[in-house]
């Protein structure tokens, strides 16, 4: 190497056996080159980028073969031996070179601020022995012209047109298009749009690798995607298949300021649309509203500014000192038409370096200060500040100074950081910036020991980040499925579609939708341009599907069929129809839910098959109501109690009906028992309906008839009925009348079981049937007339005695408040009464005996049992009162306790006026005094009981069918006196005959008792 400053060569040069091919893109230029290189036995072909240099090598190697062909760039060599061609980027050419043939591709980059002066270098002083030819744009003529005296000047026009549409929304732009921007944020955010909207865009960056922007050209080229968002990286010689550029910025940051683009720029990029003799467009979008008239016209004919000058910097360094390095640098330039060129990235290097105290000494020879420059040279390819790249920078030189190769432990700990491939995006690119600076160190020549070894690891970790970040930027800004589908669009193919045994619907091996039952339901990222024709081609493969599953669903088995709470009706999970109410609420409609493809006898296939599924389902899980409802054998008021009992869904509350009821003859009672009715003390009702699954279709019945599926409480009480609760807390919220369709009765603030209040009628029924004297005392029962609660009938209600308290008083029972220790004696009493007769040392059946010391009962009934001599008590204490006049021990007084009658016939009535609202809104409420007006015509019997099947006690009713006067109550102060109040001698009651219920297990007692009179 020649370290001494030596004098420059002459810049006006000869311009023989040079020829500048001259002309706007799309020209063939390049084509040209490649094929005067091969028509020499060697040759060289500069190019500006490095992807643009690895086409044009793999179109060379096709030619030539592998073997004589070397691909020479900053981070990559490829040189056999014996190679007759070279591609090299400019950077990496040689200044001299004793090759036939040398080119020189985009010259006119000469002018650029940060590059230009290696381009102006190669130009002036870089020859073939034979032929040289400068590639570039026409504006290059003049100052070409200029400097190089005699050159051959050619220039070709443009192969196809170039013309301006206007603006375009990102969303409306053709496909093939490119879509310039200058900002990595605003490239993201287009494509991103582009892939929700029609399927994905490919993006080409400077700051990807070349491995990377090889693989996004590739996607774009293959028509995976037609969008391709770039910077003006494009417009450098890359051969695409764009036929319209779209610009969405026209500003960029030259590595100095922000400025507007050039006429000459605009014209380079937007030529890349068009390829051979096809025509090509551009246009704006985004935010740039349009480009002036003027502009367009330029752009359209290819009339641009001349260049004027050319960057320039010397390439005869001084190396005896750093100072007198730094003074040849900043030579100026020799003639007109250069420029000094600004510092560039080596320089500010430099002069950072010169500065620092521990890298300054060392450069004390001409040898270091070269060796320095030549570190210098290091590219800034993660673009950070000048200082963090001159201490990179430092860290080399002073390995190569001090050991002569950069440490090997150094070079591992910076290669190890790059190699990875978690991140994002961003991330990746960082990481491939990074371990590209380490192959450019990897390639120069005595920088490390084992150089061959970092080539290869430099080399493999760049290639899987540049793989990774390809991944990510596709799977990102790709969608493939839509990607793949439009490229079958383009080629006008047939696609193949195929739905999976699970329904899923695959075109061309993509999932694009489901089917479920009859109906298709495309995928939600389907949108945009591609959504009709994935439709269509799913429509293809359904149309089959349809005909095959409309056989196989009207051949289908009721097991495989399900109602829903919500009224669809499924088949094997797919929903296949919705129900709706019909004419009568047992008969309900059922409306398809299918695609208008399934039509013709398919469609009525299927519509029968739902038909008479619905028609079963209804059948079987409501038939007691069914029958109920087809028994055309009853006749009179036994079909009318039949009619209301199938219109209120199987419950009537039996006040409402008791005329009906007692108008009933023992035959027409026996009629409707056979069908399941069953006449309760408080409902006349079907048992087998209060269950979950009948109960659940008689609600969604109801629901659909009332329009209700959407009030509160739809479903909720027939999930309380399916867990087993006799008798739940309501929630003022919920529909009242789901409780009673759930088979609930409501009773102030609990909702119990209607089923189960006849057993608790059942209770209550001997407790006041029995009279003093009578026999053994029924659990609960007091004096005849009134009777305690029992823990059996807290127990068969799951509540408490505050609960059981507003129960009754909403059943139609008075309570009264007695002393304990009263209601203990009085038991006592009569226990002991009815034990009386039994002969001495026995019991009756079902009681034993016991000492007096042994405590029985309830407290209540304690001191009464130790007062007394060993008695017989009730296997089951009679003393269960506990649960409602107990107290805790601490208590020095017990609690009163509660003794219930059967409320007076009139109690509560007020001036004979009806509550306003209907039974319906008494019910709701929960009023007590209404709920006793409701029951005046059927109350049972006050001494007797609850009447259930034993038959109705004959009502006294006054003149015109009303209730008597005889008991009337004052009212003093707003409130019932208590104390009854005649007005006139009470009429007389009219005789009737007394109708027996021959199926009562009374009456047959009855009719034994008088045969045993006989």
């Amino acid at each position: 190497m020649n370290l001494m400053p030596t004098p420059e060569l002459p810049l006006i040069l000869s311009g023989r056996d040079v020829t500048a091919v001259l002309g706007p893109t799309n020209t063939g230029k390049t084509h040209l080159a490649i094929e005067r290189m091969l028509a020499h036995q060697t040759g060289m072909i500069g190019l500006p980028l490095r992807l643009l240099a690895r086409e044009v090598y793999n179109r060379v190697a096709e030619r030539v073969g592998l073997a004589n062909v070397a691909l020479i760039t900053g981070e990559e060599k490829i040189s056999p031996p014996g190679a007759r061609y070279a591609v090299c980027t400019v950077e990496a050419m040689p200044r001299q070179t004793d090759m036939d043939f040398v080119a020189i591709d985009e010259v006119q980059l000469a002018n650029d601020l940060e590059r230009g002066h290696i381009f102006t270098d190669r130009i002036l002083h870089l020859r073939g022995r034979q032929e040289t030819l400068l590639l570039g744009a026409a504006t290059m003529r003049g100052i070409l012209e200029k400097l190089l005296r005699g050159i051959s000047v050619v220039t070709r026009p443009r192969l196809s047109n170039l013309t301006y549409a206007g603006s375009k929304k990102i969303t409306r732009l053709p496909p093939r298009t490119a879509i310039v921007a200058f900002a990595a944020e605003e490239v993201y955010s287009i494509a991103e749009l582009i892939r929700r909207q029609n399927g994905g865009a490919a993006v080409v960056m400077g700051a990807l690798s070349p491995r990377t922007r090889n693989a996004q050209v590739d996607l774009y080229q293959s028509g995976d995607v037609d969008y391709l968002v770039a910077t003006d990286a494009i417009g450098m010689g890359l051969n695409l298949d764009v036929d319209h550029v779209a610009f969405a910025q026209d500003r960029k940051f030259d590595g100095y300021q922000f400025r507007d683009l050039s006429p000459g720029e605009i014209g380079q990029i937007a030529g890349r649309a068009g390829r051979h003799l096809r025509d090509g467009t551009f246009g704006v979008t985004g935010q740039i509203s349009g480009f002036s008239e003027e502009l367009v016209q330029r752009v359209e004919s290819h009339a641009f500014d001349s260049v004027k000058i050319l960057q320039w910097r010397t390439a005869r360094f001084d190396f005896s000192s750093l100072d007198a390095l730094k003074r040849s640098i900043d030579t100026p330039a020799p003639v007109e038409g250069l420029t000094r060129a600004l510092p560039a990235v080596d320089q500010q290097a430099l002069d950072y370096l010169s500065k620092d105290p521990d890298i300054a000494p060392l450069a004390n020879t001409p040898e270091r200060v070269a060796l320095l420059w030549d570190a210098c040279a290091l590219p800034d390819y993660r673009k950070i500040a000048p200082a963090q790249h001159a201490d990179i920078i430092a860290s080399i030189y002073t390995d190569l100074v001090e050991h002569g190769h950069v440490n090997e432990t150094y070079m591992g700990e910076q290669v190890h950081r790059a190699d990875t491939t978690d991140g994002d995006i961003d991330a990746l690119s960082r990481r491939i910036a990074q371990i590209r600076t380490w192959t450019f160190v990897s390639h120069r020549p005595g920088w490390l020991a084992d150089q061959a070894h970092w080539q290869e690891k430099t080399r493999e970790i760049e290639d899987r980040l540049s793989d990774a970040l390809h991944e990510r930027l596709t799977k990102r800004f790709v969608d493939r499925r839509t990607s793949v589908l439009m490229r079958r669009l383009r080629e006008n193919t047939m696609l193949e579609a195929e739905i999976s045994p699970a329904g899923d619907v695959v075109v061309e091996g993509h999932h694009v939708g489901r089917l479920d039952g009859f109906r298709f339901t495309t995928d939600s990222q389907i949108d945009g341009t591609d959504a009709k024709a994935v439709k269509a081609a799913a429509q293809k493969a359904l149309a089959t599907e349809f005909d095959n599953r409309a056989e196989r669903f009207a051949a289908s088995a009721n097991g495989d069929f399900a109602l829903g709470s919500d009224g669809t009706l499924r088949w094997i999970g797919a929903p296949v129809a919705s129900v709706v109410s019909g004419e009568q609420p047992l008969k309900p409609r059922a409306v398809l839910l299918a695609d208008e493809q399934l039509t013709g006898p398919a469609r009525d296939k299927v519509a029968a098959r739902v038909d008479r599924f619905l028609a079963h389902h209804v059948d079987t899980v409501l038939k007691p109501l069914v029958d109920l409802a087809n028994a055309d054998a009853l006749v009179g008021i036994t079909r009318g109690l039949a009619f209301q009992l199938v219109e209120n869904f199987g419950v009537l509350q039996r006040r409402d009906v008791a005329e009906d009821v007692r108008g009933l003859d023992q035959d027409s009672r026996a009629a409707l028992r056979r069908l399941g009715v069953r006449f309760g003390a408080y409902h006349v009702f079907l048992p087998a309906l209060l269950k979950p699954a009948p109960a659940g279709l008689l609600t969604l019945l109801w629901a659909l008839k009332e329009d209700a599926r959407d009030r509160p409480g739809y479903g909720d009480v027939v999930q309380v009925l399916s867990a087993g609760r006799t008798s739940v807390v309501t929630d003022p919220a919920f529909d009242p009348a789901f409780y009673r369709l759930g088979g609930y009765r409501l009773l102030g603030r609990r909702a119990v079981r209607i089923d189960i209040l006849e057993r608790l009628a059942d209770l209550i029924r001997p407790a006041l049937a029995w009279k003093p004297g009578s026999g053994t005392r029924p659990d609960g029962a007091y004096d005849g007339t009134r009777f305690v609660v029992t823990p059996a009938m807290m127990s068969i209600l799951g509540a408490t005695a505050d609960d059981m308290e507003e129960i009754l008083k909403n059943l139609g029972y008075r309570s009264e408040a007695t002393d304990a220790a009263v209601v203990s004696a009085k038991v006592a009493e009569l226990d002991a009464v009815a034990q009386a007769p039994a002969p001495q040392g026995t019991a009756p059946e079902g009681t034993k005996s016991v000492p007096a010391a042994e405590p029985v009962g309830d407290p209540i009934v304690k001191p009464v049992v130790e007062a007394a001599a060993p008695v017989a008590v009730a296997e089951e204490a009679p003393a269960a009162v506990a649960e409602t006049a107990a107290a805790p021990a601490a208590e020095d007084a017990p609690k009163p306790v509660l003794l219930w009658r059967q409320a007076p016939r009139f109690e509560g009535r007020n001036n004979n006026r009806r509550p306003q609202g209907g039974r319906e809104q008494q019910a709701r409420s929960g009023d007590s005094q209404g709920e006793e007006r409701q029951n005046r015509q059927s109350r049972p019997n006050r001494n007797a009981g609850p009447q259930g099947e034993r038959g109705e006690r004959k009502e006294f009713r006054g003149k015109g069918g009303k209730p008597g006067g005889g008991e009337r109550f004052r009212q003093e102060g707003g409130k019932p006196s208590g104390k009854p109040q005649h007005h006139g001698k009470r009429p007389e009651r009219e005789e009737r005959p007394v109708k027996i219920d021959m199926d009562s297990p009374f009456a047959k007692l009855l009719a034994l008792k008088e045969q045993m009179k006989k």
